[in-house]
């Protein structure tokens, strides 16, 4: 059973159509790369994936649960960094966990925030307030928050957005220890970041798919990711 299914999901704003007829499912181990150009509807989709929008018309599906009608269930399953990483920025980095532990019911919160400081490398900044840490840093928190539940499905906007070089290779470095067991679906601009870490890529643009391959297939296009983009949306 696929764990993230898209079916003919559409979604408008006004008279621009954001989403337009998109489908596809991701099964458990992959790691989709998620493309496209700026404004081709890459964020709208992840947010009706993840239940933050409605759609139009067409369907949401995480783990077996219609996103719109069983949102509860479906995000018990599910684990969500928008771009940029919003977080409380008057809560330290230890508060903030805590918060995302509480509200997902954990059952022993005050571990489960000890393991996810340790696995994202956020210790030594624990005790800070969010707001006085770099951009990196908060970006590693909204990972953080994300996966707290060890979810099955992670759904992840620009995660390595800001993100110096030892950063990234640590992000990336989780993502694959975790990625045998889930299925991920990350926002990219990075080329780098398809090859070291994805298995398939998915090209959106103007609200639609455009392509939708293996990761060695989509690498064979050529090494300049804007001349792609070019390509598939003329």
């Amino acid at each position: 059973m696929a764990l993230i299914e898209a079916k003919k999901l559409f979604k408008s704003y006004g008279a621009i159509r954001a989403v337009n007829d998109v489908s596809f499912a991701v099964n458990r181990g992959e790691v989709v790369g998620f493309l496209g150009p700026n404004g081709a509807g890459k964020s709208t989709t992840m947010k009706l994936l993840t239940g933050h929008l409605r759609a139009d018309s067409g369907q949401a599906v995480v783990a077996g649960f219609d996103v719109a009608e069983e949102p509860v269930l479906a995000k018990k399953h599910l684990g969500y960094s928008p771009e940029g990483a919003p977080a409380y920025g008057e809560m330290t980095v230890r508060e903030f966990l805590r918060f995302a532990a509480d509200l997902r019911g954990l059952s022993d919160p005050a571990e489960k925030v000890k393991s996810t400081l340790e696995l994202c490398r956020l210790t030594s900044v624990a005790a800070q307030n969010i707001d006085t840490l770099s951009k990196g840093y908060r970006m590693r928190v909204g990972f953080a928050q994300a996966v707290i539940h060890d979810p099955d499905v992670l759904i992840l906007d620009e995660p390595t957005d800001g993100l110096d070089p030892n950063q990234k290779f640590e992000v990336r470095r989780i993502l694959k220890d975790m990625a045998a067991r889930k299925a991920v679906i990350v926002s990219t601009h990075i080329l780098e970041e398809v090859g070291e870490l994805c298995t398939r890529v998915i090209v959106i643009a103007q609200g639609g798919i455009r392509c939708d391959e293996s990761r060695e297939k989509f690498l064979q296009r050529g090494t300049d990711l804007n001349q792609v983009f070019r390509q598939l949306t003329a």
